[in-house]
């Protein structure tokens, strides 16, 4: 799909329509998800930071992210691939490999060869406009590798079809950095050796590639600038972990503050795990420091648990171990080791007895604590919107920390859905001073209009996306 987060913004948008569009984190922190294609011409790019997009593009529409709705979106277009074939691999919610060969069309393009393909190609990139109302690439070839290239070519809105026999020609002149598996790290390495093409690591004997490499990433790279990918298309992949983490918008520095964080997080990565109905043996934790080191602690359980004290308490443990001076600019945590079993040992269920006896003595104490005047800490950070549960994304709704630590409502977010008792669904363009400004329309009206409110408005509420309707 051609910039998909953005281009689901547009079509549900009509104001934002052939307009520069950017979502991801909008903190000071924030790191941009998705830019649309106007916004690209400004330099704008995904992983980039969202201040220095600000920056390059500052009239564009910055928007928070919606994955409900990239979701529903993504799903549609997943059905219509699985009409061509039941093996579909998801890459993510807007990219996939398709192998048309164990579909219907199998036998046909045996015969038929690449026009049938192409044929097909195009027909899937009309169903997805007429159904969704989005554009989307495709790239046709033999093997993964090169069905990714093909795609890339393609974008936006095309098709790029890669025959068997012309592999060479089109390798030949891509940077090493298009191989799968060649990240910064590979490509200095390459580099180093005088590699910056593909065409210079598939005229090099694989044996100089392995001692450069090791000998498994060494074969595989070379193989693959030869063109050579056996690698099936998978139907489904197994995840190897469920984790969450947040970014905050000011670095956390007292440690109760950061306590709560962990705790909260390690609540959302249970939540997380049971809704794919798994449990994990191994719990981890990351950190990223104030200077920007990333640390990881792990500990691991006799047996699998998604038993949300035990892990709460394991996440406490790790973070028990790492220095805190300085401030955190980012938690997570995570379960690894993944069943789909949970047979808790002995180990575990006096772990658990002992939290609940701890939580019964804390409760008491608070209750003491109550009938005095407490002091809480806490520094400024708000999650930075690039998670999937980050401020404004999640199902918690949108909140924010400030100094003091109490909890207080950030009610609206650019980009977030609302509903007004008399002007109907619009869309947050944006808020400050005890106002909020809200553009009314919809996937399928004209342009809205604007109007302004305060932000504690009885007549207006949060609201769930609207579908998209194809033909935009």
């Amino acid at each position: 799909m051609d910039a998909f987060f953005a281009s689901v913004e547009q079509a549900s948008k009509p104001s934002l329509r052939g307009k520069p569009v950017i979502v991801g984190g909008l903190g000071a922190r924030g790191v941009v998800s998705t830019a649309s294609y106007e916004a690209r011409r400004f330099g704008v790019h995904s992983a980039m930071a969202m201040a220095q997009a600000r920056r390059l593009a500052p009239n564009a529409a910055y928007l928070i992210p919606r994955f409900e709705l990239y979701r529903q979106v993504s799903d549609e277009v997943m059905a219509l691939l699985r009409e061509l074939s039941p093996l579909v691999e998801p890459l993510s919610l807007d990219e996939a490999f398709v192998d048309l060969a164990a579909g219907p069309y199998g036998e046909a393009l045996a015969t038929e060869g690449a026009e049938l393909a192409r044929a097909v190609g195009e027909d899937l990139r009309e169903d997805i406009r007429s159904k969704v109302g989005l554009t989307g690439s495709v790239g046709l070839s033999t093997t993964k590798f090169l069905a990714k290239i093909a795609s890339e070519q393609a974008k936006p809105d095309g098709l790029v079809l890669i025959e068997a026999g012309r592999e060479r020609e089109v390798l030949d002149s891509l940077s090493v950095r298009a191989l799968p598996g060649v990240g910064p790290a590979t490509e200095e390495t390459l580099r180093r050796a005088g590699l910056t093409q593909i065409r210079e690591v598939a005229a090099l004997p694989q044996e100089e590639l392995v001692h450069l490499l090791g000998r498994a990433h060494g074969a595989g790279v070379h193989a693959l600038a030869l063109g050579l990918d056996d690698r099936p298309v998978v139907a489904e992949r197994d995840a190897k972990s469920v984790s969450v983490e947040d970014t905050f918008e000011v670095d956390l520095l007292d440690r109760d503050h950061i306590v709560t964080e962990l705790e909260r997080l390690a609540d959302r990565c249970v939540r997380r795990l049971r809704a794919a109905g798994r449990s994990g043996r191994t719990v981890v934790v990351k950190i990223r420091r104030f200077d920007f080191s990333t640390l990881t602690r792990s500990e691991t359980l006799p047996a699998p648990t998604d038993d949300p004290l035990v892990i709460a308490q394991m996440a406490r443990r790790l973070l028990d171990s790492v220095e805190l001076l300085g401030g955190i600019r980012l938690l997570g945590v995570g379960v690894t080791g993944l069943a789909d079993w949970t047979q808790e040992d002995l180990f575990a269920q006096a772990l658990r007895e002992g939290l609940e006896e701890d939580a019964a003595d804390e409760s008491a104490a608070d209750a003491a604590a109550a009938e005095g005047v407490g002091d809480v800490g806490g520094v400024a950070g708000v999650e930075d919107g690039t998670g999937e549960d980050a401020a404004y994304g999640g199902p918690a709704g949108p909140r924010a920390f400030h100094p003091g630590g109490e909890l207080k409502a950030r009610r609206w977010a650019p980009g977030q859905d609302v509903a007004h008792t008399e002007f109907g669904h619009g869309w947050v363009q944006g808020s400050g001073v005890g106002r909020v400004t809200i553009r009314f329309e919809t996937p399928n009206s004209p342009v809205g209009r604007v109007r302004t409110f305060a932000v504690d408005d009885p007549a207006l509420a949060t609201a769930s996306a609207l579908p998209l309707l194809g033909g935009v």
